[in-house]
């Protein structure tokens, strides 16, 4: 191999080496109550959003997201995880402008379109509700590491038990946290990293 040959070889092993450190993210913060991941395509999904339209959660690409697995009908874990995330967005305007919130139905036999809208709408009406049937929400979920399962029907009603974590998205899609104690700290330290990139 010529010495010219030899130095174009390494300038494009460097360039290639260069643009994969420059695609890769950097670090997010180090943030009480939150566990990094190493980013990933967590799947993909086609579902129904609170005003009926189809959608695919790969289509909440280009903006940050925090997931969040629940349903309509859960009594505690459900509302207070998303009144939280709206008081946090709602004195945060500013710093979490674009930051969206997502609540992915675990329940698809009873959140319908317009449950999860009047549902959603308690919290902000900026808050997107996704729907599927449970069976194809739980294969994505397990990507999640968010497993979820049906209690046994008592007269006629029953609950569904699952994770009570946040999963934060972001802009192209990727799993990149996890939230386990929501809090401000917490969305703010995260929701502004992943706004910044």
């Amino acid at each position: 191999m010529t010495p010219r040959a030899l130095l174009a070889g390494l300038v494009l092993c460097g360039a290639v080496a260069a643009g994969a450190v420059a695609s890769a993210p950097k670090p997010l913060p180090a943030v009480e109550g939150v566990m990094t991941v190493e980013p990933r395509v967590a799947g993909d999904l086609a579902m129904t959003d609170q005003d009926g339209a189809a959608t695919k959660l790969s289509e909440l690409a280009g903006a940050p997201a925090l997931v969040f697995f629940g349903f309509t009908h859960c009594p505690e874990v459900c509302p207070a995880t998303l009144q939280k995330l709206a008081i946090i967005k709602r004195t945060h305007p500013k710093q979490l402008a674009g930051l969206r919130i997502v609540l992915l139905s675990v329940d698809g036999e009873r959140d319908t379109p317009q449950v999860l809208k009047a549902f959603l709408a308690r919290f902000s009406e900026d808050f997107v509700g996704l729907t599927a049937p449970a069976a194809e929400v739980r294969t994505l979920a397990l990507k999640f590491s968010a497993p979820f399962f049906k209690d046994p029907p008592r007269d006629g009603a029953y609950l569904v038990q699952h994770s009570a974590r946040v999963y934060a998205l972001d802009k192209q899609g990727r799993l990149r946290a996890e939230i386990y104690a929501v809090n401000a700290d917490a969305v703010l330290g995260i929701g502004r990293a992943l706004l910044a990139e």
